[in-house]
């Protein structure tokens, strides 16, 4: 019964329910005789249910996050922690504003480092688009949270995306004469993050957090129904390949 249910539950909700009504569309085409409208439909169904499964997600995901591991030592004079979305209007319990599920790996990871090493953490991240919040006062709060003294919290409150991100750190940097950066982001963010910071003339020591994807990783048949979970990642690794893509565009 728990079985039935768990697949149901995956079938009649967004991405599942959409994957099924699009199957019976193709099978209500072939009997039509309708065989490109069946095909085509099949090809739609087929390509959204793959993105939707998490061994597909991680395949993508995984592609992104293999090319950079965690130092075993890192050292550096400052730390680079680049933003990642926020909730800006949300209530916390010091204040307004929280870092969205994928931020929060990068801000606990760079509050260890910080931790570890005693050096400056430059936030990077403004408004992405005016109706919203700028990312860094909410970072350096949730920092100043976690034991990151307020003084050693630099806030870059203006980039709205990556390559802004490593345009306008690189004039702190410059400013401050910090010349060994250690870069915190996303695992799967890290190669265009990279990429961008050497672009601007900043060589990087990468730092990765929040990784999804591991060596030995294994699935279970409930892996192999499509969730909009599966789906969100299979779209951000394909944004990030679109985004290394665009980058290397002269």
């Amino acid at each position: 019964m728990f079985g039935t249910k768990f697949v149901l539950q995956h079938l009649l909700l967004p991405p599942g329910i959409f994957i099924v009504l699009m199957a019976a569309v193709a099978i209500h085409a072939l009997f039509r005789r309708q065989w490109r409208t069946a095909f085509l439909v099949l090809l739609l169904a087929g390509a959204l249910d793959a993105l939707s499964l998490s061994p597909v997600a991680d395949r993508l995901t995984g592609g992104l996050e293999e090319r950079y591991a965690i130092p075993p030592h890192p050292e550096g004079d400052v730390i680079v922690l680049l933003g990642g979305g926020v909730s800006g209007g949300a209530p916390d319990l010091t204040g307004q504003g929280f870092p969205a599920d994928g931020m929060l790996p990068r801000v606990i990871t760079a509050a260890r480092l910080q931790r570890k090493l005693g050096v400056p953490v430059v936030v990077s991240g403004g408004k992405v688009f005016d109706h919203l919040d700028a990312e860094a006062p909410v970072m350096a709060r949730v920092l100043a949270d976690l034991g990151v003294p307020a003084k050693k919290i630099i806030q870059e409150g203006t980039s709205r995306d990556t390559a802004e991100n490593a345009r306008y750190t690189k004039r702190i940097l410059d400013e401050k004469r910090f010349r060994a950066p250690l870069l915190v982001t996303s695992a799967y963010h890290m190669p265009r993050s990279v990429a961008l910071f050497l672009s601007a003339g900043i060589p990087v020591t990468p730092v990765p957090a929040g990784f999804r994807t591991w060596k030995g990783k294994a699935y279970r048949w409930v892996d192999y129904l499509p969730s909009a979970d599966g789906l969100f990642r299979s779209t951000t690794a394909l944004r990030e390949y679109l985004g290394l893509a665009w980058s290397r565009i002269p």
